[in-house]
């Protein structure tokens, strides 16, 4: 069943949970948001700054935003902390992972397969989306120092 027809038979408010945190995650206010084909590389040798005053990185000002950067994720959580994952999926490197701050207590997800990848924090899978053993997220370290996040492995 393709996400058109599944979402037409759970209705509008059922569509619109599940749609908006694609909607929100979609946006490339960011700039380099590295949207991909299939079969991307997960980033390696992560390391950089965000400067949380500068306009792109406005929504890490609250504990529900996320950016895009480098192929990375960096989101606000809820209890303020600041988190980061690839925004390659480990289960076919799409770069679509995205973070749902209002899904489990924040995951990250892809939702480009049925019924989608899904993450805790830690990278950990909460899913299997099919029958390929399920693999961790990639986790980056963040480091606050003032208004400057360093993102980093």
């Amino acid at each position: 069943m393709e996400r058109k027809q599944f979402l037409k038979t759970l209705g509008a408010s059922a569509a619109f949970a599940l749609a908006f945190p694609c909607l929100h995650g979609c946006s490339s206010d960011s700039g380099d948001d590295g949207e991909a084909e299939g079969n991307t590389p997960i980033p390696t040798g992560i390391d950089f700054t965000l400067d949380l005053d500068a306009p792109e990185n406005a929504k890490l000002a609250s504990n529900d935003g996320f950016v895009l950067k480098n192929l990375v994720v960096v989101a606000k959580n809820f209890e303020g902390e600041f988190v980061a994952a690839s925004q390659v999926c480990s289960h076919e490197g799409f770069a679509q992972v995205r973070f749902a701050p209002q899904l489990e207590g924040g995951i990250f997800y892809c939702d480009v397969h049925s019924p989608g990848s899904r993450f805790d924090q830690k990278g950990n899978p909460l899913n299997q989306v099919d029958s390929k053993e399920p693999k961790a997220l990639k986790i980056f370290k963040t480091e606050l120092t003032d208004n400057m996040l360093r993102v980093f492995e």
